[in-house]
């Protein structure tokens, strides 16, 4: 300390920031001075001093995840319940470990990292995503968001920064497969669910096992509304409108339900060569039909909803016998279930004039893989644009065309998704691409919209 000064220490804030004023010998400086003083000096630490997010660390935990789950041929091939599933899950453990969390596997096979709050009392703010993947997928999907939010926790250690509420890192299992952690989260994942296999061979409840839950106390991994402060994930978009339009933040207004059907054309399999063309019950030309029927009927509608069949066999398969069976996908996502079932209905009255104009019979088998449309909460829709502009980033209301796992937590949690640019709009695929510097920003909003919540809800 200089000779003759006298130091004056203000504590101005929750987050305990702390400002110095010099008061020079044998001089008489009012309250008022040393205050303002203090209030400018404070204002310029506290810009200095918000913390930020580690762009190169987030980047290379992304890109060490990248090599679990390879197949021989060295492409991402991480499906949930693999051998890669559960090599990537431990490493990441291993990164929230490191972060200073609290980390457990629940009954649903969720990897949740705890933090404690200072306020007892608070409900936590929860945040995350998913780490498996589609068959050949890519890094990003699910991957970005389940990383940041581990840099998040990180950030927040190196700072030495305690929120007032709990916080929650969570990592649901097999959202590729039908948002299964999310869904039991939410108590909306059924008995019929749990027989459903991926490509892995193994059903959900053996994969649930596999991954270390356990299937005989599902209802413990349920969660009740109001246990949550709020949710909020970050994701790439799956989609061009952020990378073409140049925009920094898709602030996402709503997540589409889907609905998936098998559809089954029956007709008859007779010989290709000696069944005329006009006595034939071909259930593969009807279901050419069918398929051309649905681009029509979505088309045809107002709105933005979309329907496919992406998935398609024919029995008995061989080229010199006239197809008997037929059993195709149905999906049809919209932002409302009313226009879901609308274009359904208008689907199956045209499958149905197909099938009898061809000598056919046409069945619908809805699945259980659905998910229920979800508005994100508006609250936090607005923290997210406010954080945004502070960091002089662009922003994007839309709609998300891909289901998540805040779809399903949003049935029990004010919920939030914010959006980072997806190159070339590619996803679900080896090709798919994020650049560092996009996801890091993305982060960032992530990290000062928990930080918000945090310091504003209770």
């Amino acid at each position: 300390m200089l000779k003759g000064t006298s130091w004056v220490f203000c504590n101005l804030t929750k987050n305990k920031s702390i400002a110095l004023c010099v008061l020079p010998p044998q001089k008489k400086i009012s309250v008022r001075i040393i205050l303002l003083l203090t209030l400018v000096t404070s204002g310029r630490l506290l810009a200095q001093s918000k913390p930020s997010v580690n762009a190169s660390r987030l980047e290379q935990s992304l890109l060490t995840l990248a090599t679990f789950g390879r197949d021989a041929d060295g492409a991402p091939n991480r499906v949930a319940f693999s051998d890669g599933d559960i090599a990537g899950r431990g490493y990441a453990m291993s990164l929230m470990l490191e972060a200073g969390l609290q980390v457990s596997i629940d009954a649903a096979a969720n990897i949740i990292g705890k933090r404690k709050g200072t306020e007892p009392g608070l409900k936590p703010i929860a945040f995350g995503s998913h780490i498996d993947m589609v068959p050949h997928g890519g890094n990003y999907d699910g991957c970005a968001g389940s990383m940041a939010a581990i840099e998040v926790i990180q950030v927040l250690k190196d700072e030495n920064i305690n929120t007032r509420h709990p916080l929650e890192v969570i990592l649901f299992s097999n959202e590729e497969g039908g948002v299964m952690g999310s869904r039991a989260m939410a108590g909306e994942l059924s008995a019929e669910a749990l027989q459903v296999r991926n490509s892995t061979g193994y059903t959900m409840a053996q994969g649930i096992q596999r991954l270390g839950g356990d299937t005989t106390r599902l209802s413990e991994a349920k969660r009740l509304p109001g246990e949550l402060t709020a949710f909020l994930e970050l994701h790439i978009e799956q989609g061009g409108l952020l990378d073409t339009e140049e925009v920094d933040i898709g602030i996402v207004e709503g997540i589409v339900g889907l609905n998936w059907w098998d559809v089954t054309l029956k007709g008859k399999a007779n010989h290709a060569g000696t069944t005329p063309m006009r006595m034939r019950q071909d259930a593969l030309l009807a279901a050419a039909r069918f398929i051309q029927a649905v681009n029509e009927e979505a088309l045809q509608m107002n709105g933005t909803q979309v329907a496919t069949v992406g998935r398609i066999q024919a029995l008995p398969g061989a080229p010199n016998v006239i197809p008997g069976t037929v059993t195709l996908s149905l999906e049809i996502r919209d932002l409302s279930d009313e226009v879901i079932f609308k274009l359904y209905d208008k689907i199956v009255t045209r499958g149905n004039t197909i099938a009898e104009e061809s000598g056919v019979a046409i069945s619908f088998l809805k699945l259980d893989t659905t998910g229920k449309p979800a508005l994100t909460d508006s609250r936090i829709q607005k923290v997210i644009a406010s954080e945004a502009e502070s960091l002089q980033l662009s922003t994007k209301q839309m709609q998300s065309g891909a289901g998540h796992d805040a779809q399903d937590i949003a049935l029990i949690a004010p919920s939030g998704m914010l959006f980072v640019p997806s190159e070339g709009g590619i996803s679900h695929a080896p090709d798919e691409f994020t650049h560092p510097e996009e996801l890091a920003k993305g982060a960032q909003v992530l990290l000062q919209t928990i930080l918000h919540i945090d310091r504003e809800w209770d």
